[in-house]
This record gives structure tokens, sequence and C-alpha cells, in this order.
């Protein structure tokens, strides 16, 4: 099933011959790369137009930010965030939006706004009542896996092998979701680069890609900007990572993922262009 701009939607993005491109939008002070750009409505709106116009198919809002060691943020100050830049948008444009949300609450008003994903970074663990709400709404839910909190997650993370560890992790959230009463259908999946993981970590995770779709489920890839792509290449300015982030999107598109999550919606555009004619040239 191919994933469709339009007011409302009810079935859940499934692989197409492209990658999908979700653009970030985050209304926060301090989130890791572009913390305060966007923190206040006209400068959150005319960045979703600009992501809008730069070919995103997806806009993911997020009013708290899960970077290492963020304080949380309390639900009436998420939702003064979040809600009225997705109402603005939705009175404009009918591009898919993806609320990027740890709390019931926070997601229930963003659908109610016109959201029609939710973006989940605890994979519905955090909040006890999100898995009531999702089971009330028919719209797709991306579970990201993550060892830790946003709080402690970069002290020491371990894994046996963390690319098998993270398949069991999403082998669990399926079950458990699916025997809630959720549809499996439903489900997207993200592995989660940056969150409780080691540089090392995040390459085996990029080495392996295909490992994920094996679930048989749509697969997001959100490394956009992170911090080890700076210390790879040694670019210490998260917004001078926009070019390593497209080249990791390149390799999403013979990897078997269906959507990168970027803050650079354009130049992953033209990446994903060029690593896609590549792939479907004779």
């Amino acid at each position: 099933m191919v994933l469709k701009k339009r007011k409302k939607i009810h079935d859940p993005p499934m692989s197409s011959a492209r990658v999908k491109i979700m653009g970030v939008l985050n209304v926060t002070p301090d989130s890791f790369s572009d913390g305060g750009n966007f923190a206040t409505f006209d400068t959150a709106l005319s960045q979703a137009e600009k992501l809008i116009a730069d070919g995103a198919d997806i806009l993911d809002i997020g009013g708290e930010s899960t970077r290492p060691f963020a304080d949380p943020v309390g639900t009436a100050e998420e939702l003064s965030r979040v809600i009225p830049i997705i109402q603005a948008i939705r009175k404009k444009y009918d591009t898919i939006i993806s609320i990027d949300t740890m709390k019931a609450d926070v997601a229930a008003k963003a659908l109610e706004a016109g959201a029609n994903i939710i973006n989940d970074v605890s994979a519905l663990r955090t909040d006890p009542e999100m898995i009531s709400l999702v089971k009330k709404t028919d719209v797709p839910v991306i579970i990201m896996h993550m060892q830790g909190t946003p709080s402690d997650m970069q002290i020491k993370p371990s894994y046996l092998d963390v690319v098998e560890d993270i398949v069991d992790f999403f082998r669990e959230r399926i079950q458990w979701i699916t025997s809630q009463g959720v549809a499996r259908e439903r489900l997207i999946l993200d592995p989660g680069i940056g969150f409780g993981k080691t540089i090392d970590h995040n390459l085996s995770i990029l080495k392996k890609l295909e490992r994920f779709s094996s679930l048989n489920l749509p697969v997001l890839l959100a490394h956009s900007r992170k911090r080890f792509l700076g210390e790879i290449t040694g670019v210490k300015k998260e917004s001078e990572r926009d070019v390593a982030t497209a080249v990791v999107a390149s390799l999403c598109a013979s990897k078997g993922i269906d959507m990168v999550r970027v803050h650079d919606v354009a130049t992953t555009r033209h990446a994903l262009k060029l690593a896609e004619a590549i792939n479907t040239a004779l």
C-alpha cells in the first residue's frame, strides 16, 4: 500500500518503490540540533512550509526533546508547543503529520488537531494510557528501540549483539501490542539510532539494516545529524552534518528501509533520487 497525502490517513504506510522522507520539526528550545530555532509559532510554521516545499512526505512534530540527558517536559507545556502548529499546518496543507510524543494526552489532542501518525520513542512503554489510545484509533504507530531513557541512555550502553537484541525487542513489543488488540499492520519500526548506542552500535545497525525488514513491517531510520556522524566525519556542528545524513539515507534506498527522518529534506531528496535511479537501472 502506497502512503498518500490526504487529510486523514487510516491505512498504515507500507513499503513502496520510493523511500519516504519524514521532515523533522522540533518546536522545542533544547533539541540537540535545532533547539530554539523553531520554538515560536511563526518560525515553526515557516519551517514546516519549507519542509513541505522541499518535498517532505511526512512532518514529524515534537514538543519535548529526547536528546541525551534532556529534562522531561510537562503535558501542558508540550501541548502548548505542538497543538497550534499542527492546527495551522492542517488548515493549509494535507501533508501527513506525525506527533512525536511519549504522552497519551498529547497524542490524543494532536490527532484531534489533525495529526495522522503517533511516533512514540519509548515504544508505548512510558505512558500506560498510550496503548488505550492506540486501541481507540486506527492510525499508524511508530515504535522505537531505546535502551534506558533520554536521561540515562548514553551512560555505557551495552548489548550482546546490538542488531539481534533490537530485533528481539521488536518481537516482544509487536507481540505485546498485538495481544492488546492492535492490528500488527499498523506498526512501524525504528531501530533508534543514537538512543542508547555507541558509535560501533550505530554502525552495526547501518551495516545490517536488512535484518529489521525481516520482521515484515515498515522500517524508519532516524539518523539525521546524530553525534556519531560528527565523530566519524569530524564535523562538529550538527547543522553541517546534512551531507553525511544524506549519504546514510542513500544507503537506506538499497537496504529495504521505507522511511528516513531528517532535518534537511532537500539534500536527502537529491541523494535518494540518485540512489534509487542507480538501484533501478538495467
